[in-house]
């Protein structure tokens, strides 16, 4: 024991090149530890990569073509319901007189509006023709924004009504409701009823534009409200 310490007196400074060759083989072995670490990691990367590319390529499974397919059942019933709700307006005349602005092209809201319809109208898919994966997507947001385009157009349209008239022409517009209501109303004769009509064609002139189908639309209200003729109970005169 004595000369062991008598040797560590002597030649002590060994210490410090013992402990950087010791040092360095533990840097070196948690070097290669952490290569390999990386090396795996890469491996594993470029593995799910492609497994990703092979599903990718695969054909669609049952269970996402039918996922695809309620998406796009979705998006056209949306497209449905904001076209119904657009024409509600188009059609009924006491609803366009009141909120002009939805059938004012002028109105930049509105314009916007018709402009969303007009693409969402060319991207919707032709009966029984499934989307592809990119054509649905693209054909959802149009729709979303077909949607978003109303909502704001209807809104400020009920905000602002007939703000856009002179005085003159919303008496003319309040002037065209009343008789409107008269047009038809069961308890009004015919003629009352066939006068308010040509009455309220011609208050609206200028002012707004009735759509064929809206005018289609209110005559056919108006001829519901009219008597049909009675057949005649008289028997005919026996021939000479």
């Amino acid at each position: 024991m004595q000369d062991f310490w008598n040797f560590a007196g002597h030649y002590w400074w060994l210490v410090f090149p013992l402990f950087g060759m010791t040092m360095g083989a533990i840097n070196a072995r948690v070097k290669h530890r952490e290569v390999t670490a990386r090396r795996r990691h890469k491996e594993q990367l470029e593995l799910l990569a492609a497994q990703a590319g092979s599903r990718a390529d695969a054909p669609a499974a049952p269970a996402a073509l039918d996922a695809a397919g309620d998406g796009q059942r979705r998006a056209e019933q949306s497209h449905d319901d904001v076209t119904h709700r657009w024409l509600e307006y188009e059609l009924d005349a006491t609803k366009l007189i009141t909120y002009p602005a939805m059938s004012d092209g002028r109105q930049p809201l509105t314009a916007a509006f018709l402009r969303a319809k007009k693409v969402a109208d060319k991207l919707r898919p032709r009966p029984d023709e499934t989307l592809p994966a990119d054509r649905l997507r693209e054909y959802r947001d149009a729709v979303t924004d077909y949607e978003v385009a109303f909502e704001v157009a209807e809104r400020d349209a009920r905000r602002v009504k007939d703000a856009a008239f002179s005085p003159d022409e919303r008496k003319r517009l309040d002037t065209a409701k009343q008789l409107l209501t008269v047009a038809t109303d069961q308890a009004a004769t015919p003629n009352e009823r066939q006068l308010a009509y040509r009455r309220v064609r011609e208050e609206l002139d200028g002012l707004i534009w009735l759509s064929d189908e809206a005018v289609d639309e209110l005559e056919k209200k108006v001829a519901l409200e009219l008597p049909a003729p009675r057949a005649s109970t008289t028997p005919p005169e026996p021939a000479a």
